[in-house]
């Protein structure tokens, strides 16, 4: 009997500890999960890489959004059964983990060149013959937004059932707007700067962007053959758009501010912040302690290409025009863009140097510097460009 008490009472200590939450919420962190189904109609063969956004942040074209994470679904478990030729529909679950709580946006797209490496900007996005989609809102035709609510004990909610669909209709008709310029660098002092970006076709190693091309076109969202003119500056809305912003001292393939690469301004120790000025009165604003987004005001001059991005009537194409280079200007002002619907402007230029991204009217994005840098590419299997190692410094 004093043998089988002693052993109940090993087998007691044994026994794992009691776990409760601590009241530490960066501990005790709780996440749902985002799953459905992707259906694909389409002849083209691949696997379908899905990117998840906050909703708060959408990607190009829309926004400046980067994925919060992705995931992908095998070609196997799509087109196992496939025929060539077919365009189905196939479909296949999918599944988003460790989803924290929030409202959500969801892209993807078939890699039919099977060249999408997310570890790198220049390997990270669609081209050519891929073909897109997302969880879309039946009844308004836009971007689905996806919620993981809170219950009443405040865990997450996980959103089963939703659908994303990828088909011909969102076919990539362009490779990425891959450029370069002459120059090895521009500088920006007092006065305005003007330089050229010329199409740079790199068809080498993992890089497949063979024909670049930028799409011209003037924006007309009311569809009433009048230019839009949304900030009210009296030029154009135009596409592509530019942005010119500034890179960490640490390296230039970190933007200042967002060391994780995440897209949301770091707010730890160490962060850039600079004093504004009141453009209506000159006061200097001092340093609010927060993070800033430095951009320089840039735009590209598409005076000369007019004639083309208007029909005979002189209305607004509706089709893009494809060219083979832009002319960019750069002013000596520089702005906080972290609120991008109300940048406000930085009482100096900050110096420094700055990477300049073009953004097409299709989402698909190009920055240099990129990692095809030659002190960058040798080190990470990629082909090196010496041209896109081009930066903009202000002194």
């Amino acid at each position: 009997m004093k043998t089988l008490v002693l052993l109940t009472l090993l087998l007691a200590a044994c026994d794992a500890p009691p776990v409760f939450p601590t009241a530490d919420h960066q501990q005790s962190t709780a996440s749902g999960r985002i799953e459905g189904t992707v259906v694909v109609q389409s002849a083209a063969r691949g696997r379908v890489v899905l990117f998840l956004y906050d909703a708060a942040r959408p990607p190009p074209p829309v926004g400046t959004g980067r994925p919060v994470t992705f995931t992908v679904v095998s070609r196997y478990a799509l087109f196992a059964t496939a025929t060539d030729g077919s365009t189905g529909p196939f479909s296949a679950p999918y599944a988003f983990p460790l989803v924290p709580a929030g409202k959500y946006l969801i892209r993807g797209f078939v890699d039919a060149n099977d060249d999408f490496i997310p570890w790198y900007g220049v390997t990270s996005d669609v081209n050519r013959g891929d073909v897109g989609g997302a969880a879309i809102d039946p009844s308004t035709g836009a971007l689905l937004v996806v919620e993981v609510a809170l219950d009443a004990d405040q865990q997450p909610v996980p959103a089963l059932g939703v659908p994303v669909s990828v088909g011909d209709a969102a076919r990539v008709p362009v490779d990425r707007p891959v450029w370069e310029t002459s120059a090895a660098t521009v500088s920006l002092g007092a006065n305005p700067v003007r330089f050229d970006l010329a199409l740079k076709p790199i068809a080498e190693g993992a890089i497949n962007e063979g024909a670049p091309v930028f799409l011209a076109s003037l924006v007309d969202a009311n569809g009433d053959g009048v230019p839009d003119d949304s900030n009210g500056d009296g030029v154009p809305d135009f596409w592509p758009r530019v942005f010119v912003r500034k890179v960490s001292s640490a390296s230039v393939l970190l933007d200042e501010n967002d060391l994780d690469k995440n897209g949301v301004l770091d707010t730890g120790s160490g962060f850039a912040d600079y004093a504004h000025v009141d453009p209506m009165t000159g006061q200097v604003i001092p340093a609010d302690g927060k993070p800033d987004l430095v951009v320089l005001a840039a735009g590209f001059d598409f005076s000369s290409l007019l004639p083309q991005l208007l029909d005979a009537d002189g209305k607004v194409k509706k089709t893009p025009t494809p060219v083979t280079s832009l002319s960019l200007v750069l002013k000596p002002l520089a702005l906080d863009a972290s609120d991008p619907s109300a940048p406000q402007v930085l009482a100096t230029l900050p110096s420094g140097t700055y990477a300049v991204t073009v953004v097409q009217s299709t989402g698909q994005t190009w920055r240099v510097p990129n990692e095809l840098s030659p002190d960058v590419a040798p080190n990470v299997g990629l082909p090196s460009v010496t041209s896109q190692s081009f930066v903009v410094t202000v002194p």
